[in-house]
């Protein structure tokens, strides 16, 4: 017992006694080998819980930077701050440098997300990819074809906006009800919105990119090769893939391919090594998180969600662009995620979240319909040098995704109460 002193003494002081084996008895031979407690590594599961958190807390910063950008668009001061965001930073204006530039570095996050997911995470098996896959499949036709019907003949090149899903936002709402949501929907819609994230890249991809300059893309897939023989030799220090990452945006800015998707092609080749939480694509995940949510996103929304609806004409809102992205987002949206995945459960191909009922889902399926970040950057791209579809377009993003997450908001209110009876 003489050794308790100095054992206690130690544990006032906040040290961790490793006292295991001989060298621990040695050491203090009249106290017997004392055990950590195994603390299990932190699992993926937590993970996700981090990043579910993250995600929420973007969302509430989102939501204030757009209605900022809508209120200054919308005042005295409009005039000016448009003047400001085209004005010229540069080799390119500001608002280029927003959405060329910090925009691929948003793209770089979502690759990383996408790449964890796939090999280790929500979407690392066919049973776990095929409920979310199908509902996304569904979210992202139904939305399109609603367009199309409704543009028939007109401004067709918009088809892919209303497909998009915002992670930020429908997660930001989600996280508003608490523990009123089964922890099992929040994986659901987090895989979804995944899923729906690389259908985007791949449509920006095939569907808007322009002529394309032969030079610039194949010095770009040569330095894609570089990237990748870095990988494969086990090179884990970052800066090199992010240095060369920097030559990558600037090859495919050059190309003709959307600059942006540089971001997801350097993703790719940032080493996962197994999943494990100090692996570099964890670490690079980790440290884009909160300059992702709380800078980058918040100024495209400052720059993108700028709309002079007061300066638009009066049929504005019921053009049929407007139209077609609001309802191809509200209710594309949830037709598309809700009867696919119902038709899914259904055929027995897949099962319900764990302790979500039918009414559950049909409210993630409403907020899915919250497409305001990549559907607004699909719009840049669809409707360049015209700047009516463009605030057409812009309107019907805030009007559908306004109008889904408050409907998807209060149903899963009702749904947790009549859960709770």
């Amino acid at each position: 017992m003489r050794y308790a002193p100095r054992v206690s003494a130690l544990l006032q002081r906040g040290q961790v006694l490793a006292l295991v084996g001989p060298p621990a008895r040695r050491r203090l031979p009249g106290v017997r080998a004392i055990t950590q407690p195994n603390h299990p590594p932190r699992s993926r599961a937590s993970a996700l819980r981090r990043f579910l958190t993250g995600q929420a807390a973007g969302g509430a910063v989102l939501i204030a930077a757009a209605l900022l950008a809508l209120l200054l668009a919308n005042s005295p001061l409009g005039p000016g701050y448009a003047a400001l965001l085209h004005g010229d930073v540069g080799p390119l204006t500001l608002e280029a440098w927003i959405n060329d530039a910090l925009m691929a570095v948003f793209f770089l996050l979502v690759g990383l997300e996408i790449k964890r997911e796939t090999l280790h995470g929500q979407l690392a098996s066919w049973s776990r990819r095929l409920l979310p896959g199908i509902a996304a499949a569904g979210g992202m036709a139904a939305p399109a074809l609603l367009y199309l019907a409704i543009n028939r003949g007109g401004a067709t090149q918009g088809w892919a906006i209303p497909a998009a899903t915002d992670i930020a936002f429908a997660l930001g709402v989600i996280a508003l009800l608490g523990e009123r949501v089964p922890a099992s929907l929040r994986v659901f819609l987090a895989a979804l919105a995944i899923i729906d994230d690389l259908g985007a890249v791949v449509i920006i991809a095939l569907f808007y990119t322009g002529a394309l300059a032969l030079p610039y893309l194949v010095a770009a897939g040569a330095v894609l090769v570089v990237l990748t023989l870095l990988n494969r030799a086990g090179v884990t220090r970052l800066t090199p893939y992010l240095l060369l990452g920097v030559l990558l945006w600037w090859l495919v800015l050059r190309s003709g391919v959307h600059a942006t998707l540089a971001g997801v092609m350097l993703a790719f080749t940032i080493p996962a090594q197994d999943g494990r939480e100090g692996s570099p694509l964890c670490r690079l995940e980790h440290r884009l998180h909160a300059p992702v949510a709380f800078v980058i996103l918040p100024l495209f929304a400052l720059a993108n969600a700028a709309v002079p609806v007061l300066g638009l004409p009066a049929g504005a809102l019921a053009a049929p662009v407007t139209l077609g992205v609001a309802a191809g987002l509200l209710l594309g949206k949830v037709a598309g995620v809700f009867g696919f995945a119902a038709l899914a459960v259904r055929l027995r191909w897949a099962e319900l979240p764990a302790h979500a009922g039918w009414l559950q889902l049909l409210g993630v399926a409403l907020l899915c319909g919250i497409g305001f970040t990549m559907s607004i950057f699909i719009t840049l791209l669809a409707f360049a040098g015209a700047p009516l579809l463009q605030a057409e377009a812009k309107l019907g993003v805030l009007t559908g995704s306004l109008l889904s997450g408050a409907a998807g908001y209060l149903l899963l209110r009702v749904a947790a109460r009549e859960t709770d009876h």
